[in-house]
């Protein structure tokens, strides 16, 4: 085996070629420049002097390139002071600068450009497809009159007179149906059974038109296929319930009305009703000034309940009505906010909304929000999603929770949180990108978050607008680069069955440490464990991506003293695992495939190969997917075997493929010490500082899941809670001490 370690992925009942496609494929195989590095401003100086000179190439460090990453998502096109501000930040020289950002303002044309031509063919094919339909159409023309052939002479008179006869009938019964509807107040089919609650379009239009909010019907470009933020297939079914539910529907839109009104106004208001934070991005609330500006839609705030609202801005490459497509769709959103949302399901739809824009589309919703810690109580949200499209390129989407007055079926349904009026505004800035001014706005039971975590919630990190748009950016940012990936010997089918796998193994990993609705958990308390160690158990039967038998789930969160740059690169980093991971047998790991999934440092799904000590763990990969963020990080990985992932990438069907995940989840931390707390002068949040000493560290949660019987109808045992305990005891132990140590 070489250094790279190629040849250790073939087997006995591998195929040779396999390694070999991947490294042609577009998979780094263990090469030492990033995927998205780009030559510094050294590096073309000497292309100038001449071959006389031999060239001296600069790679930026990652930090360096994480600073320009950041500061380019807010401003491609850095002016003179800007980049001189840059360059004495960084260290770097002026050219350099000017130069890495005309690369990547090329690179991001390029990428885009591919973007758009996946999206100009569908677009062709759509059209071809309608051009056939018409052929076809013209071929066996219909009588618009009774439905029959076209052609008289192919049926009777008699015949002909019946089915013009049948047509009046159907249309007399439709109307008649509209004005029992108008006077009954409950919509009612032409067949006389109920049919889904539509009825309010035209009293909610009217509403919105005396609001003075215009809408002009403007069809946008949605999401590629095979490429769009969920279709489906990841998450688990969830089909919207029957209505049964007796709401005040005029109520309901006055307050869809009111919250609109709110968040616009939300948006576009600055100081002294946000307060901005110390790095520019994130805003915080002055809840004084609030409160002189805005009355509550939902009734007064429970006593016991906090309050956490921020405001954040920043440009997504996509388009705002694929944007809205997916924000209406409960499936795709949860999709899109893989580890913000556990489950989401649309209850009703009270309006379903004009053409293509989903203007005025009206939804009741429940929802589950998560915060990658088992000490954060999942957030169960029964919301109003309310979509209104106020100009040309111009959307806004809100929720605001149903005021328990006005749900008859369960006042107390979601005890611990409630969501005044939040969501974000949408304006497209050119065909590729647009502007998203994020609002997030809610009251939760704080007396219910473990006293670690309570810091970071009140600071709006946990669950704060700068995470949802920090997440958008990255999905969309990984969208751009799957479309841009040409893997030759590989189909997207391939490509996308094996993104799929790591999307569960990462979407399994965020359930079992949340507790989630998802799968049913059953909690345990063992005298042995740990206070702040959570410890489940659940049996699978008949789920095939999972083994099946008995699956013990422990997580924990803890302090740690060290930035979450440094912390993240080290749990990444193949060549330090075996210093915590069991898996490696205590040598170092080697990265066999690399496929990345964004812009930023570490985003990519890996599969790594350790030292086997046997036949069996010779055949055996750790499949990983790592990314990080503004919002934190995370490294996830689950043991599989080489002849899975064959199948799987050679067009398999990932989902029968069974696999327990582990990992980590790294949070912006804020010290124990910190008690956090509003001014008296004006009730706004005080925020840590981002340079001082109050932030001095990060947050890490560990996560594993275990089989530890094959057998369902085992009963778990003392021993096997104490292993699992121990083993995240020792991980944690063994992650301090070689930090401490590097």
């Amino acid at each position: 085996m070489d250094g790279h370690g190629e040849m250790g992925l073939i087997g006995e009942n591998f195929d040779p070629g396999f390694v070999g496609r991947m490294k042609e494929d577009g998979y780094e195989i263990r090469s030492e420049s990033d995927n998205f590095d780009v030559a510094s401003g050294d590096d073309q100086d000497a292309a100038a002097d001449g071959p006389s000179k031999k060239k001296k190439y600069h790679r930026h460090t990652p930090r360096q390139i994480q600073e320009l990453e950041s500061f380019f998502k807010e401003c491609p096109h850095p002016d003179e002071k800007q980049r001189m501000e840059l360059s004495r930040r960084l260290g770097l020289e002026g050219k350099q600068i000017k130069f890495w950002f005309q690369n990547r303002r090329t690179q991001m044309k390029t990428q885009l450009e591919r973007h758009e031509n996946v999206i100009l063919r569908q677009e062709t094919d759509k059209l071809r497809a309608e051009n056939d339909l018409l052929k076809q159409a013209m071929t066996t023309p219909i009588c618009n009159s009774c439905g029959g052939p076209a052609v008289p002479g192919e049926i009777s008179y008699e015949q002909h007179q019946l089915r013009i006869e049948n047509a009046r009938l159907k249309d007399e019964l439709t109307r008649i149906c509209a004005l029992t509807n108008k006077f009954l107040g409950r919509p009612l089919s032409s067949s006389g059974s109920p049919i889904p609650p539509h009825g309010l379009n035209s009293n909610l239009e009217l509403a919105v038109g005396r609001n003075g909010f215009g809408g002009l019907n403007n069809a946008g470009t949605s999401l590629p296929m095979g490429f769009e933020f969920g279709d489906g297939s990841m998450m688990p079914i969830v089909k919207p319930m029957v209505n049964e539910m007796q709401y005040d529907r005029s109520a309901f839109v006055d307050v869809a009305l009111s919250a609109m009104d709110e968040l616009i106004k939300m948006a576009q208001m600055d100081n002294p009703l946000w307060i901005k934070g110390l790095g520019g991005g994130m805003e915080s609330l002055n809840v004084e000034e609030y409160k002189r500006n805005f009355s509550s839609c939902i009734g007064m705030k429970p006593s016991s309940y906090a309050t956490e609202a921020t405001k954040a801005t920043g440009l997504v490459y996509l388009r705002g009505l694929a944007l809205v497509e997916a924000l209406m769709d409960a499936n795709r959103w949860v999709e899109m906010f893989p580890c913000m949302i556990s489950r989401a399901a649309t209850i009703d739809v009270l309006s379903s909304g004009t053409g293509v824009t989903r203007d005025n589309e009206l939804q009741v919703m429940d929802a589950e929000f998560q915060v990658l810690s088992p000490l954060v109580p999942v957030r169960q949200v029964r919301f109003i999603r309310f979509c209104k499209q106020h100009s040309e390129g111009v959307w806004a989407v809100v929720d605001v929770s149903i005021d328990p007055s006005q749900d008859a079926t369960d006042t107390q349904m979601f005890p611990n949180c409630r969501r005044l009026p939040s969501g974000c505004v949408i304006q497209d800035v050119d065909t590729k990108c647009s502007k998203i001014t994020w609002v997030e706005h809610s009251e939760y039971d704080d007396s219910a978050v473990h006293h670690l975590l309570q810091p970071f919630l009140s600071s709006g990190f946990g669950f704060g607008a700068h995470r949802w748009l920090a997440t958008l950016q990255r999905q969309c940012d990984c969208m751009a680069i799957l479309m841009s990936q040409d893997i030759p010997g590989i189909t997207p089918a391939g490509r996308k069955s094996m993104i799929k796998l790591a999307q569960r193994m990462t979407y399994n990993f965020c359930a079992g440490v949340c507790a989630s609705s998802i799968h049913k958990w059953d909690k345990l308390s063992v005298g042995n464990v740990g206070e702040d160690v959570r410890v489940m158990t659940r049996k699978n039967i008949n789920d095939p991506g999972e083994p099946h038998g008995v699956v013990l789930s422990a997580a924990t969160s803890v302090w740690m003293p060290v930035t979450q740059e440094r912390l993240f690169d080290f749990l990444r980093d193949e060549r330090m695992r075996s210093e915590w991971d069991i898996l490696s047998n205590g040598g170092p790991m080697q990265e066999m495939v690399h496929v990345a999934k964004g812009m930023g440092h570490g985003n990519c799904v890996s599969l790594l190969r350790g030292s086997a000590i046997n036949a069996n763990e010779n055949n055996m990969l750790i499949l990983q997917e790592t990314w990080s963020d503004a919002s934190g990080a995370l490294v996830v990985y689950a043991p599989v075997d080489i002849s899975s992932m064959s199948v799987v990438m050679n067009d398999g069907d990932s989902a029968y493929v069974a696999l327990l995940p582990s990992g980590f989840a790294i949070l912006p931390g804020i010290s124990p010490s910190y008690h956090g707390g509003r001014s008296e002068s004006n009730g706004a949040l005080v925020k840590p500082e981002i340079d001082g000493s109050i932030v001095s560290g990060c947050l890490l949660t560990v996560g594993f899941q275990i089989l530890v019987n094959n057998v369902p109808t085992a009963k778990l045992t003392v021993e096997s809670v104490e292993t699992v305990n121990n083993l995240i005891s020792c991980t944690i132990q063994k992650i301090k001490a070689a930090l401490t140590v590097t």
